[in-house]
């Protein structure tokens, strides 16, 4: 009885000191609590609709307990009035209406088993409610509307927040982010460093945030125009890297593409992609506008129904793809890659694609042993993935 009673206890004290910023669900996930940031009003940090913006902490432990990782959320971005109306009353550009708990898996899970390498680290989500990767610095009235473009005023009030929490102390950081949210790595990479002590291990890692600017499939620059809009509306060209834009001349709006963006990054930097990264591919190489007649929706839908010219001009957007990340990193010891070819976007905060028995590979490893092994300097990690069909059969193809 004795024994019982001990067991009992300790179950009881290992969730009295988890609550109340983390629950297990019955299937053992890990659900981690909203922190409102309180003091961002005076830092003029508000969502789309002004409401305070968030973000989601479970503290680390033993080894790991002054290492921290930050994980951008994503979510695409609005480059309209319209959209960012629209977007204001979602979960996309208000904390009113995002979940209170997050789920932490993937790279965000503290069990050793499914995260070896940051499992006991302080694991942070960062939740994205501007609409801009966090980059935005501007506000829209008309008299009846009002819209905070503040993102890079969040991202601000968020690491003021945490500093003290023990982000100032930081022995080791991994700036990180998934979509939009990969972007944001880029963007606030160099900025990251300021914050923490010099003598701090710094990188920073991009998953699915490589987005390419590319010509669709129609001659047309969609995504470079929409990118522009971007821009200009919430104001993100003073917050973009001076010397991008200064090498940018008239088209500073191109220094929120990664590819023209990464050579002025300093830290460490990986980068998790796919090859044909079916956001990029549904959006920017074949947007609807470029295809009114849907010639490619079968495509879309399955890689496998692509005629002999589709495939042809998936192979020469990831050629395309490749070059334009082999360009910084072709000759970079600090810099790693992991760009496999499955037909997905986002393969990082999902457990069966980060580490699981049958996740992606690329030379038998893994999306986390290949980011363990950067990160650790254990061994060099640039591994591309051969051109599809000849993917992995590990693929977990994410067609929207």
């Amino acid at each position: 009885m004795m024994n019982v009673n001990a067991v009992l206890v300790a179950i009881t004290l290992a969730l009295l000191t988890c609550a109340p910023r983390c629950v297990y669900s019955d299937d053992q996930r890990l659900l981690v609590n909203m922190t409102l940031v309180r003091n961002a009003s005076a830092l003029g940090a508000f969502c789309l609709d002004g409401s305070l913006p968030a973000y989601h902490l479970h503290r680390g432990f033993g080894g790991g307990a002054r290492n921290w990782l930050l994980q951008f959320e994503g979510g695409g971005w609005c480059n309209s009035i319209k959209s960012c109306l629209d977007r204001a009353n979602t979960r996309r550009g208000s904390t009113r209406y995002m979940s209170k708990w997050e789920v932490f898996s993937g790279i965000l899970s503290n069990n050793a088993s499914l995260n070896p390498d940051f499992y006991n680290w302080n694991r942070v989500k960062l939740r994205y409610c501007d609409g801009a990767s966090f980059a935005g610095d501007a506000v829209y009235k008309n008299g009846t509307s009002l819209l905070y473009f503040r993102g890079q005023k969040i991202w601000e009030a968020i690491m003021l927040d945490l500093l003290p929490k023990g982000l100032g102390q930081a022995r080791k950081a991994l700036l990180s982010g998934s979509s939009a949210g990969g972007l944001s790595s880029f963007l606030h990479c160099n900025n990251f460093t300021k914050y923490l002590p010099s003598t701090a291990s710094v990188k920073c890692l991009s998953d699915a945030g490589f987005f390419l600017d590319k010509r669709d499939i129609s001659s047309n620059h969609t995504m470079r125009s929409f990118v522009k809009d971007v821009v200009s509306l919430h104001g993100v060209e003073k917050n973009l890297d001076e010397n991008c834009t200064a090498s940018s001349l008239n088209f500073p709006e191109l220094c929120f593409f990664p590819q023209y963006a990464m050579k002025f990054i300093t830290p460490p930097f990986f980068i998790l992609n796919s090859a044909y990264d079916v956001y990029q591919f549904h959006h920017i190489l074949v947007p609807p506008s470029a295809d009114p007649q849907g010639h490619w929706n079968r495509c879309k839908l399955n890689p496998a129904a692509c005629n002999p010219q589709q495939l042809n001009t998936l192979q020469e957007f990831r050629r395309d793809m490749i070059v334009a990340m082999g360009l910084s990193y072709k000759y970079s010891r600090r810099g790693g890659f992991f760009i496999n070819s499955c037909f997905a976007h986002g393969q990082s905060e999902s457990q069966d694609t980060w580490f699981a028995a049958d996740s992606p590979r690329v030379h038998n490893r893994t999306i986390a042993e290949a980011v363990g092994d950067w990160y650790f300097c254990r061994r060099a990690t640039k591994e591309i993935d051969c051109p599809y069909p000849c993917r992995s059969t590990t693929c977990h193809n994410l067609i929207p």
